[in-house]
């Protein structure tokens, strides 16, 4: 979206801000919270969930310090959604009221984290493939 804002014409530009960026943002939040739900039920159901979260501390099973990387990894990339690319985001489009220099810093905070969950998206999945695949 960030390479493609400067070809839109102005005219169109509120189309982005008002319609098609809430709804891809309202999509993106809930399925995070709705991998995040299904992960842990996954785990909970195969009875590692507690093993996950402490990262194998004491079980002695790679695994689980493997999967609960990856299961941490996509709880920090949750939150991030939620409570800082998405509070930032509705300022920055003009959802909630902000000024201009609150708009601007609160669009560089939602880039920059967003760019970190697309880094961190890379760990967790190699981290959750390696405990199903290496131990």
């Amino acid at each position: 979206q960030i390479p493609s804002m400067p070809k839109i014409p102005d005219e169109q530009k509120p189309a982005i801000g008002k319609v098609i960026a809430p709804a891809v943002l309202f999509w993106f939040r809930w399925a995070a919270f709705g991998t995040i739900v299904t992960g842990l039920i996954v785990a909970y159901l195969n009875g590692y969930v507690h093993q996950a979260m402490t990262l194998g501390i004491g079980s002695g099973y790679g695994k689980y310090t493997a999967i609960g990387i990856g299961m941490w990894l996509g709880l920090i990339m949750a939150y991030n959604v939620w409570f800082i690319i998405w509070p930032n985001q509705k300022k920055a489009l003009g959802i909630v009221e902000a000024s201009p220099e609150e708009k601007a810093k609160s669009a560089k905070t939602a880039m920059i984290t967003s760019r970190i969950n697309t880094l961190l998206s890379l760990p967790m999945l190699l981290s959750m493939v390696m405990a199903q695949n290496l131990y």
